[in-house]
């Protein structure tokens, strides 16, 4: 069955390619295609397109379609294109007539969109909850070993104190940019886009603002064409704030892995936790975290991927869309699931202090020499170049007392400031 049959069989060539993988992606959407017919047939009953006993019906066939999704029941038969398709053609065998009056006043082109928009709200609290569970477990992590000192690098060269509680801190306040990036994303799909039919309204006299109401968005999409320009925008903006959010878990994966290699050696795991070598006995390989590097490098290009799928596309609907679904939908998945088992190893991380004592890194303190020789009076300039001399000559001997006491340093980490600056990045999830 196919929502657009006029009476004529198409290439089977053909339709194979078209359909692609929707039937799968759209098990993701069934639940809301389901919410959104809900809600445009109450509208429709109330502008008199449908009588109280047909949507009494509808209503009731459609919560027994919602139950079979939210039980695993629901599938996507190969006689139908999408989600769409099936869930009208339940309806219509049930109902008959009354099944078939559901599409009135809508196009598959609005459907999708209000399905995508509700999925992209609820997928956008879903990972902002994983983006909070990671965020706290850092800051766990950074109180716990705040006065564990860590090499700080530029240009990976040995360069200054810092601490494994300024490392975890970092993380953690990093993900509050990536949460407001997500704020963003959450308020463009917050727009119902029902109603907009094919992109360019109906002479229906449809109620929109009640459908907005219905499904619980926070403002309507009011003009129809914009509308439909949603599609690929709407995608995108959660692509960045995703790629945001990968960006940062790339970089803490990066750091764990050089941090656990035998030349650094700061950190490790449990041996249940690591992978081992088919011919190397002793090897501990950070296989999760060279994973999560990977999977969120990869995310990080999926910007760029649909901005090349709707790059020149003019207004209007276009298939090309359909492949947006392809690459986005996945995408989600394997962030959370980076977000997930990130969270899960940083419970069992092993913090290693020992290897401090190592003289390599007695050169971490070179700038606290300088600092307290212009403490006491000497022009820095020329405080910098009596230490770079002593260490030239080999008369470099530090004492290795810390006194950062300025906000945000390793002796002042501000945990309760950057535990509070989250909670306000996150009142709108509330």
């Amino acid at each position: 069955m196919k929502l657009w049959d006029k009476g004529y069989d198409i290439n089977q060539a053909v339709e194979a390619f078209t359909v692609g993988e929707d039937r799968v992606l759209d098990l993701a959407l069934a639940k809301y295609d389901v919410l959104g017919s809900m809600a445009h047939a109450k509208m429709l009953q109330q502008i008199g397109l449908l009588s109280a006993e047909e949507l009494s019906a509808l209503e009731k066939e459609l919560k027994v379609i919602l139950e079979d999704i939210d039980s695993g029941n629901f599938s996507i038969s190969d006689n139908f294109e999408d989600v769409h398709s099936q869930v009208e053609f339940l309806l219509t065998e049930k109902l008959g007539e009354t099944g078939k009056k559901i599409h009135s006043g809508r196009s598959r082109n609005d459907q999708v969109l209000v399905d995508l928009h509700l999925y992209m709200k609820a997928e956008v609290l879903e990972i902002v909850a994983g983006i909070k569970a990671l965020f706290h477990q850092l800051l766990t992590l950074s109180e716990a070993h705040k006065d564990k000192i860590l090499p700080g690098y530029t240009h990976l060269q040995v360069a200054m104190p810092s601490s494994f509680g300024l490392w975890f801190g970092a993380y953690a306040e990093s993900l509050i940019d990536d949460v407001h990036l997500f704020r963003a994303a959450h308020a463009i799909v917050d727009q119902n886009p029902l109603g907009s039919a094919a992109g360019y309204g109906t002479s229906f006299p449809l109620h929109r603002r009640m459908t907005t109401e219905e499904l619980g968005f926070g403002t309507l999409k009011y003009n129809v064409v914009a509308a439909q320009m949603s599609r690929g925008k709407s995608e995108k903006s959660m692509a960045f704030a995703m790629a945001s959010v990968a960006g940062t878990l790339s970089r803490f994966a990066m750091d764990t892995c050089l941090y656990m290699s035998q030349n650094f050696g700061f950190l490790s795991f449990p041996d249940a936790l690591t992978t081992g070598s088919s011919i190397m006995p002793h090897k501990k390989n950070p296989d999760v975290f060279e994973l999560v590097r990977a999977k969120c490098n990869q995310l990080q290009a999926l910007p760029n991927t649909l901005i090349m799928i709707t790059n020149n596309l003019p207004s209007g609907y276009h298939r090309d869309f359909q492949l947006l679904k392809e690459n986005f939908m996945p995408a989600i998945e394997q962030l959370k699931s980076c977000l997930q088992i990130s969270h899960f190893m940083l419970q069992h991380i092993i913090v290693k202090e020992d290897f401090i004592q190592d003289a390599k890194y007695d050169f971490l303190y070179s700038v606290e020499e300088v600092n307290k020789a212009v403490m006491q009076g000497l022009p820095f300039r020329d405080a910098y170049k009596k230490i770079g001399q002593a260490i030239a000559s080999g008369d470099y001997s530090p004492d290795k007392a810390l006194h950062h006491t300025h906000e945000g340093s390793i002796g002042n980490l501000c945990t309760e400031d950057i535990r509070t600056k989250m909670e306000t990045a996150l009142d709108w999830t509330t």
